[in-house]
């Protein structure tokens, strides 16, 4: 198993490296022991990357709870809130000295939330664990009345009496109904912006389906099932298989994790996506040019090409950063990213489809049809349709 430092100075994230190629992620302490409360805590995230997120957030505040002389018997409530409002919270207390100083930058309104989960999840774990302050562990157990969307959500929802509610937690924003849709004509001004084959295939691919940026780096050759009636019998047409993998080595992972194997070399399971002729034509390109000349044996479909590691596994990160660099070079308003082609053929789906979410659900591989229904379930101010009801309700019609 090998290690290696990420912060050298102080209680610092561990990165440990397991034989089967994941990663796990620990604090330790500055005489390289390790932080047994906070490694009880994170253990049970291992193969996940909430082990990753919590280490990080975690670290950051047993920094401030050192600097501040408190132990996990000793910190109240009060004071924990304190610490929200030094990284960022809007909380009506004094806070006392500043914690995250330039260049640091305050926690957003996400990085807030995980930090409040985290921190009442460490408490109550290492409070019932060790059988130390029961006064914290008491105010932080506290529940709440299920809302209709919590009902909804769960399984047997309508005989729920009671759900988890954390003190820490900050008041949410309101919810942008309306996501970040790619600029008008993005699509093809980007593929006339990127320089090589494999940017052109990302960029056919993010258009032609619902995938995530982590789902479309962690894809390995055997996951593309590109020919019909494929022997997996899960898809007659062109397709892919997203399969959630731990050990992938560009970290790249799928947010999502059912189920999935590999029989006798045929991929079955995981998150299934249709491919287009486009999306075929792309990858021909990619594979019998720079992939055939670049590609090192590691069987992973997106590789570097160039610099000292090419031919290597590439990441996430790099094809974020080729999509925003793409986009000035297209001179496109704002920062392209990866999630407004998810954003976008979802709704060029329900367009297409007269509102049907229940077809953008599974051409997104969504939760439900009501997640799509709330997120999208709005009128095109300037549709056919909605002028239509306008005019007929202002006794206009045509």
């Amino acid at each position: 198993m090998a290690r290696s430092r990420v912060v050298l100075d102080d209680l610092r994230v561990q990165v440990l490296k397991r034989s089967g190629g994941g990663l796990s992620y620990t604090i330790v302490c500055p005489d390289c022991s390790v932080d047994e409360e906070a490694d009880g805590y994170l253990r049970p995230f291992e193969g996940s990357g909430t082990q990753k997120t919590y280490a990080y957030s975690l670290v950051d505040h047993l920094r401030w709870r050192v600097r501040e002389g408190l132990t996990t018997e000793t910190i109240t409530l009060l004071d924990l809130k304190r610490y929200m409002g030094a990284v960022g919270a809007e909380v009506p207390m004094p806070w006392g000295q500043p914690w995250r100083v330039p260049p640091q930058r305050p926690y957003g309104a996400s990085a807030l939330q995980v930090a409040a989960a985290c921190l009442k999840g460490f408490y109550l774990h290492v409070c019932a664990s060790r059988g130390v302050n029961e006064e914290l562990r008491a105010v932080l157990a506290v529940e709440r009345l299920p809302t209709k969307v919590d009902r909804s959500r769960a399984f047997l929802g309508h005989v729920k009496k009671s759900m988890p509610s954390n003190p820490l937690a900050p008041k949410r924003p309101p919810r942008r109904r309306h996501p970040k849709m790619l600029p008008e004509g993005a699509k093809p001004e980007l593929a006339e912006a990127v320089n090589t084959a494999r940017d052109e295939m990302v960029v056919r691919w993010l258009s032609d389906t619902a995938l995530r940026i982590g789902g479309l780096t962690g894809l390995h050759l055997v996951d593309l099932h590109l020919r019909e009636n494929a022997a997996c019998n899960e898809c007659q047409s062109p397709h892919l298989h997203v399969c959630h993998r731990w050990g992938n080595p560009n970290r790249s992972a799928a947010k999502i994790k059912p189920d999935w194997k590999m029989v006798d070399g045929v991929i079955t399971g995981g998150e299934i996506y249709r491919a287009s002729p486009a999306m075929i034509s792309s990858y021909f390109k990619y594979m019998t040019t720079e992939y055939a000349k670049y590609a090192t044996g590691h069987g992973m479909l997106l590789i570097q090409l160039a610099g000292p590691n090419v031919g290597e596994p590439w990441s996430a990160d790099a094809a974020r950063g080729m999509l925003r660099r793409a986009g000035r070079r297209a001179d496109l308003p704002g920062r392209v990213t990866p999630k407004a082609f998810r954003h976008q053929i979802t709704n060029d789906v329900l367009d297409v489809t007269d509102g049907n979410s229940m077809v953008a659900k599974v051409v997104g591989n969504w939760a439900s049809a009501q997640m799509v229904d709330g997120v999208y379930g709005h009128p095109d101010l300037h549709s056919p349709q909605f002028t239509a009801a306008l005019q007929s309700v202002w006794g206009e019609e045509e």
